[in-house]
């Protein structure tokens, strides 16, 4: 089974669930349809190009090329509003989390649309790096194979010269002639092979010798066995070591699913943090939450290009930079903070992201096993 273009798809139903979400009830521009005196939804008489009962619009269309103007539409009207979204997302958090909280909000894309769309983004970028990466590791897997085959070659041409050599050495002394030209002979063969052997060695050690022992691991996996006290786990334990590819893909596949699941873990540790302040809820909690998982995400995504592009020192800086410095200009903007107070929530925060991120994946683990 090709699992390739699941990614694709997935992201591609993230924006349309995304734009549903964020725009509910709004439907692509009329071009064609009858006129009708009644909404072909609820049955209300129609007043004008919109049923005022439920919304819907009076020109029902049926034809294959509104299907594709309905798809196009969800995409440009979701980035609309996200060419808006994602610059005040980067630069001003807090402000983005607190304008959505009071209400403003027709500017912006709301923090779930925004999430899903960004989680799947990023899962639909990370796989295809991978994809590339294994790629690239298979390269290389088959460039030290084939340098090893050379090497294998030239040690059984040295060991044939070798021993022509030595019969010929002992041919001389057999007969009583030249023992002491038969005898450099044999020595340089000797040489020569020792020398080719020394180089085979050599490329059997370090990377060749970890690809080597990876690739034989392989015959082992049958006879792998653990023993948890629980049967379902072993089972799955043991699948996993036969097939660990077909298990990162149920893993990526679950922690996408259940990627929703980051903010209900998140909430409460966030409660605690302001449980004494008047006037925040839990529900400017979960916008923040969501708004902050939405950063992360293109974080993640962004340092996936960089690595592909060979930019690892860029990378490790923004993993030590980015996420304590957005915490911060998010959490004084958005709770109207001091700058101490904010310092030491980002500090808090921080510990608390890595805690739900463990806590997440014994999740996804679990319910991967299950």
């Amino acid at each position: 089974m090709n699992l390739e273009f699941e990614p694709a798809g997935a992201l591609v139903t993230a924006t349309l669930a995304a734009s549903a979400i964020d725009q509910a009830g709004d439907a692509a521009p009329a071009h064609a349809g009858a006129e009708t005196t009644e909404c072909a939804n609820c049955g209300t008489p129609l007043t004008g190009p919109f049923c005022h009962a439920c919304g819907q619009r009076a020109h029902v269309h049926r034809s294959l090329l509104h299907l594709g103007e309905e798809f196009l539409h969800g995409l440009l009207h979701f980035d609309a509003k996200g060419w808006r979204t994602l610059p005040m997302l980067v630069a001003k958090p807090g402000k983005l989390t607190r304008e959505y909280i009071e209400g403003r909000r027709t500017r912006y894309v709301s923090p779930l649309a925004l999430f899903l769309f960004m989680v799947f983004f990023m899962f639909f970028v990370v796989s295809s790096v991978s994809h590339n990466d294994i790629k690239n590791i298979k390269t290389v897997r088959g460039s030290i194979g084939n340098g090893t085959k050379h090497l294998e070659n030239e040690v059984a041409k040295a060991n044939t010269k070798l021993a022509i050599a030595e019969t010929r050495l002992a041919a001389a002394r057999a007969s009583g002639g030249d023992v002491r030209a038969a005898t450099a002979g044999a020595e340089a063969a000797r040489a020569d092979a020792k020398e080719h052997q020394d180089a085979l060695k050599l490329a059997d050690g370090g990377a060749s010798r970890a690809v080597a022992a990876a690739d034989a691991s392989g015959t082992d996996k049958d006879d792998f066995s653990v023993t948890t006290g629980n049967p379902g786990i072993d089972t799955a334990i043991k699948n996993a070591v036969k097939n660990p590819e077909f298990t990162l893909y149920k893993l990526k596949n679950a922690a996408s699913k259940f990627s929703f699941l980051l903010v209900p873990i998140s909430l409460p540790f966030l409660w605690l943090m302001f449980f004494w302040k008047r006037g925040v809820t839990m529900y400017d909690h979960a916008v923040f939450s969501l708004y902050s998982l939405s950063f992360m995400a293109l974080l993640v995504v962004t340092m996936a290009l960089l690595k592909a592009a060979g930019l690892k020192p860029v990378v490790v800086a923004l993993v030590f930079i980015a996420p304590p410095l957005h915490m911060f200009l998010q959490l004084r903007g958005t709770y109207s903070l001091s700058f101490a107070s904010a310092l030491w929530r980002t500090v808090a925060l921080v510990c608390i992201s890595g805690t739900v991120f463990v806590l997440y994946l014994l999740l996804i683990l679990m319910l991967s096993v299950a």
